[in-house]
């Protein structure tokens, strides 16, 4: 049976997804210090007065998904529920600030199930909206862009000042930005040894069947092989290198830090950028290759010329799923003496504290998805540059 034209069934199941998280399930965790879980407080419990209309905006989301979905309904969907995320980030806000007016400075409150619940829920929302007008790619990072605005606004305004994150934030804010510096700096080094050997190992891979043969069967063990282990395994290698050799040592190769980390991100990221690189590279038509041949290019020109603006596309595809996966992976790189946000992930896994975890976690997050949407609009670019070539 089709449904009607009017319906949108994801809206509405995720608008009862999100009331339903919202009345369930803890809004923020109040606990006198940080390694206390604390005690729950309910979103309902936390409305009070103008404060009731937030519980409004829930409910007009869940009902807007049986409306006829037009352009007007979709974009107030999507205001509502930007508002609704800062709405919900406020009103948490509010309540640190009461309680750390009212009970001693170490109190703390946390961030509760339905607040990540409803986040994760509205974000969701938005995208489905923007999908359903089309938004083109600048509309969707401007859409980004402005949200990025909002939080810093507030963030900089000390609005959020009282919540538990925003103090282990103040503990370390001298250092936070050198540690954020220096997990750029090992996904950064690590993507660009990536694309080193795996664009022109892909290429050779699509030149030459033997080369296809031998390099994936490695590549794939390589994958199968957890980030401990390969830590574990290149340790020794590196540790006796920097002793036999002082030059190797003088240039900060060793056994535990950055070495070992980019090392093993590279081995990690040459599988997506070898598959991309060949898929590309076979995508394009035998006939423009041909054509171009006919008209007396040498190999590297067609390469360079044909091949490599048409496989484009699918190579950046390649490179972004490695970088975004390195984004993450360097944070298990803490394990090791490379530093970067892992060691305030795993700082706070160690001590039982979900606040620090966050810090670290959040950051890595925001990472990864500013990564892949950069990836992305530049696969649209190029896509865009290489569709009337085809």
């Amino acid at each position: 049976m089709q449904l009607p034209q009017r319906f949108n069934p994801v809206l509405a199941l995720l608008g009862a997804l999100l009331v339903l998280a919202l009345v369930a399930l803890p809004f923020v965790r109040v606990a006198p210090n940080r390694l206390v879980s604390g005690q729950a407080v309910g979103f309902l419990s936390l409305l009070a007065g103008p404060a009731w209309l937030l519980a409004g905006l829930p409910c007009v989301l869940l009902l807007a998904g049986f409306i006829r979905q037009r352009r007007a309904a979709l974009a107030l969907v999507l205001v509502m529920s930007v508002v609704l995320v800062f709405s919900l980030l406020g009103l948490a806000a509010s309540h640190a600030r009461a309680v750390s007016q009212a009970e001693v400075s170490l109190a703390r409150v946390s961030f509760g199930a339905a607040f990540w619940v409803a986040v994760v829920l509205t974000a969701l929302i938005a995208s489905d909206a923007l999908q359903r007008l089309h938004a083109t790619p600048f509309q969707k990072a401007a859409t980004g862009f402005g949200m990025v605005l909002m939080l810093y606004a507030m963030l900089a305004s000390g609005w959020c000042d009282d919540l538990s994150i925003m103090k282990e934030y103040a503990n370390r804010a001298d250092g936070f930005a050198a540690v954020v510096a220096r997990h750029m700096q090992i996904v950064g080094l690590a993507i660009a040894f990536t694309l080193t050997i795996g664009l022109p190992l892909g290429w050779a891979a699509h030149a030459n069947s033997k080369v296809s043969s031998a390099a994936f069967p490695v590549l794939n063990v390589v994958q199968t092989i957890p980030s401990i282990a390969l830590f574990g395994l290149l340790m020794a290698p590196l540790a006796w290198l920097a002793a036999s050799w002082p030059v190797v040592g003088a240039a900060g190769i060793s056994g535990v830090g950055l070495a070992p980390a980019v090392i093993a991100l590279t081995l990690y990221g040459l599988l997506p950028v070898v598959r991309g690189t060949l898929t590309g590279l076979q995508q394009v038509s035998h006939a423009q290759i041909d054509a171009a041949r006919a008209l007396g290019l040498k190999p590297l020109a067609v390469l360079r010329h044909i091949a490599a603006p048409l496989a484009l596309p699918v190579v950046l595809g390649g490179v972004r799923t490695a970088a975004v996966a390195a984004v993450g992976l360097a944070a298990v790189t803490a394990l090791i003496g490379a530093g970067g946000l892992g060691s305030i992930m795993f700082e706070g896994l160690f001590s039982n504290a979900q606040d620090v975890v966050l810090l670290g976690v959040l950051p890595i997050v925001a990472l990864g998805v500013l990564v892949d949407g950069v990836f992305r609009v530049l696969i649209n670019l190029a896509a865009g540059q290489a569709r009337p070539q085809a």
